[in-house]
């Protein structure tokens, strides 16, 4: 028997036109993050390997996305820095150290962060970290904004501990130069890498890959042309049998 398209009522025709909104929205959305994070990798691989600039150059501009890597000279800040905690790598948990540093020629300070290391949090227990260079020292590095995310409950934690370096979670430049009574530059130094250092300094970011986001976009697709699929079956059939008298 011949199938025949039958009229699909008006619910149907919603429940199809919201189904494919949905999924074809957000493949386009998990398209663009995958857009995103290529940028993003793209531009810290690129900033590891341009030659220095002159941090007074960079430091006010309009940066937007852009990474310098910047060389500047001055003096580390003895008795005062910070340790952002809670930071996975590798499948350990350590801290991220930030120490104070006095660019030669003006009043302002910089945060730099020195690296990663591992710290166990047994009972305690204190991360080790290697001792700050005295006296002049040029530092190279990535001009980059502050990482994002961290818990931020229970107040400002930073004025409640007396001794340094004081551990956060997250990082806020302005609560940290009220914190030190300092001004700030906007963004961090991330040194170079340095495996004399004893830190680890792998500044990529991680997140998740281009390519899976690309999969899920493809996955959100493929869940549209099914829904089509199925709608048309379901309409395109054979016509019911007639009633035995």
């Amino acid at each position: 028997m011949t199938r025949r398209w039958h009229t699909p009522r008006l619910f149907a025709w919603l429940l199809l036109a919201a189904g494919l909104a949905v999924f074809t929205t957000l493949g386009r959305w998990q398209w663009g993050r995958a857009q995103e994070k290529e940028q993003l990798l793209a531009a810290y691989a690129a900033a590891e390997r341009a030659p220095p600039e002159a941090l007074a150059a960079v430091a006010d501009a309009a940066l937007g996305e852009r990474l310098p890597r910047v060389g500047v000279r001055g003096r580390f800040v003895a008795e005062r820095g910070y340790l952002i905690d809670e930071q996975p790598r590798d499948g350990r948990v350590g801290v991220l150290v930030l120490a104070l540093f006095e660019p030669d020629g003006t009043a302002r300070k910089l945060l730099v962060n020195r690296g990663w290391l591992p710290w166990s949090h047994a009972p305690g227990s204190q991360p080790t970290v290697p001792p700050l260079p005295r006296g002049e020292v040029e530092l190279l590095g990535l001009y980059a904004p502050p990482p994002g995310g961290g818990l931020r409950i229970g107040g400002n934690a930073l004025e409640r501990q007396t001794r340094w370096p004081k551990l956060t979670l997250y990082v806020d430049l302005p609560q940290m130069a009220a914190d030190l009574g300092a001004t700030l530059y906007p963004r961090l130094l991330l040194q170079d890498a340095d495996p004399a250092s004893g830190f680890v300094r792998a500044w990529t970011p991680a997140v998740m890959p281009p390519a899976r986001h690309r999969a899920y976009a493809v996955q959100w697709w493929s869940f549209a042309a099914v829904a089509l699929v199925i709608f048309i079956v379901l309409h395109w059939r054979k016509p019911a049998p007639p009633e035995s008298p």
